[in-house]
């Protein structure tokens, strides 16, 4: 196929399937640690607010190639040697997490105030309030952002590859560099990675479209 055997596929389709594996594991550590960093964010004691938030401007504030340099090489500097998968999957949780914490931010302050009053009229802890009451809303709301966010996670991916960590972006500049068909190589990784994309777009405007309709 232009130039490429089936081996050449078969290498950009294992780099795209260790794409998927490194945005399903920042997306799920982001998941782990952006959840407590909403709630911080959105929690009346103002030492949790300050501290979430230097936590969200410090990460947003620093590129993601940056944050993958820093965690692979600065840890192996404290001797400690992580894999290139594990560095990767770290610093995506660390980014990740941030985003999705502001998102899921805005999704809580959303639920209408009418809603936080009910549930205090109804003599709920403020546990039972946020559980039964608000969760639920502000999950409904959450889910079209959320989705549409993990199309960024997955093509951030690519910034892996300042770490050489086995990734479609990565496969394909190997490929490139042996085959020298640039055009070719870049032209079918960028169509991998929109079919791995378009579906998730597709679902984030159809989740959306249902929220503006209910």
């Amino acid at each position: 196929m232009l130039g490429l055997s089936p081996e050449h596929l078969l290498f950009l389709l294992r780099g795209a399937g260790w794409t998927i594996v490194l945005s399903l594991l920042g997306f799920v550590g982001g998941t782990i640690v952006g959840l407590p960093v909403a709630l911080c964010r959105s929690s009346k004691m103002r030492s949790l607010r300050v501290v979430s938030s230097a936590y969200v401007q410090l990460v947003q504030g620093i590129p993601l190639p940056v944050i993958m340099f820093v965690v692979y090489f600065g840890l192996s500097i404290g001797g400690y040697e992580l894999p290139a998968l594990v560095a990767a999957g770290i610093a995506m949780t660390a980014y990740s997490s941030a985003y999705l914490g502001e998102i899921w931010k805005g999704c809580i302050e959303a639920v209408p105030k009418t809603q936080w009053e009910a549930a205090e009229c109804l003599a709920l802890t403020p546990v039972q309030r946020f559980v039964d009451v608000i969760l639920p809303q502000a999950v409904r709301i959450a889910i079209p952002p959320t989705v549409g966010f993990l199309v960024q996670i997955v093509k951030n991916t690519s910034y892996s590859v300042v770490i050489g960590f086995f990734d479609l972006t990565y496969s394909a500049k190997v490929l490139n560099n042996s085959t020298f068909k640039p055009f070719t190589v870049f032209t079918i990784a960028a169509l991998l990675y929109f079919v791995i994309c378009y579906p998730l777009s597709v679902l984030s405007r159809r989740y959306e479209r249902k929220l503006k309709r209910a």
